[in-house]
């Protein structure tokens, strides 16, 4: 069975994936939008190792209205919500550690609002950033790009086509990130796509 994860040389680093947020190059993700919690909807990261790196299992029905985007070790990085009495809203939460304790403090992150019509999908707003995802229509993929108000691609993701030519089904995806991105801020807007899209 072929592998999924991108086929390019591993990267090294003495850092701690928890250090390695934002990255100062260019880096690329497998995303594949299936739990590996058997009868569970969600997706799974994998790094250019193939190291399963973020993690989304959906034990509701597709579409719930609370989901978790966890690490490997099954920490929570971020708490996703849909709010209530508002169509196509979703906020996310995330969870940083405490100066004074051992304990984490669920901080607001940032909020999705879906558009129904043209190209853009969702407009996002990080703190002060604007922030937007692009449907790219590419026969059936579940293809996208996320971009900043002055257009400018920080992430992009496409089906995922193997090093022998061979292209996987339309939810294998790879994902490129522009250098300087917030890693776990893109993983946690594909969660909110995919649960935009039903694909979670």
């Amino acid at each position: 069975m072929a592998k999924i994860y991108p086929n390019q040389e591993p990267t090294t680093s003495s850092q701690s994936h928890d250090d390695q947020c934002v990255s100062n190059k260019r880096e690329r993700y497998t995303v594949w939008m299936k739990s590996l919690v058997l009868h569970s909807n969600g997706c799974t990261v994998y790094d250019s190792n193939g190291n399963i790196v973020y993690r989304v299992d959906n034990y509701d029905t597709k579409g719930g209205r609370e989901v978790n985007l966890m690490d490997l070790k099954g920490n929570v990085v971020c708490t996703i919500n849909k709010r209530l009495l508002a169509f196509g809203c979703w906020e996310g939460h995330k969870y940083c550690n405490n100066s004074d304790s051992r304990s984490q403090e669920k901080q607001p992150w940032f909020q999705v609002k879906r558009c129904l019509t043209g190209k853009t999908a969702c407009e996002i707003k990080v703190g002060s950033q604007n922030l937007s995802i692009e449907r790219m229509s590419i026969g059936k993929s579940f293809s996208f790009r996320i971009v900043n108000k002055n257009g400018e691609i920080i992430a992009e993701a496409m089906q995922k086509q193997c090093s022998s030519g061979i292209v996987l089904s339309n939810d294998v995806l790879t994902l490129d990130l522009a250098a300087g991105t917030d890693h776990s801020l893109i993983m946690a807007l594909i969660t909110v796509y995919g649960l935009i899209c039903r694909k979670m």
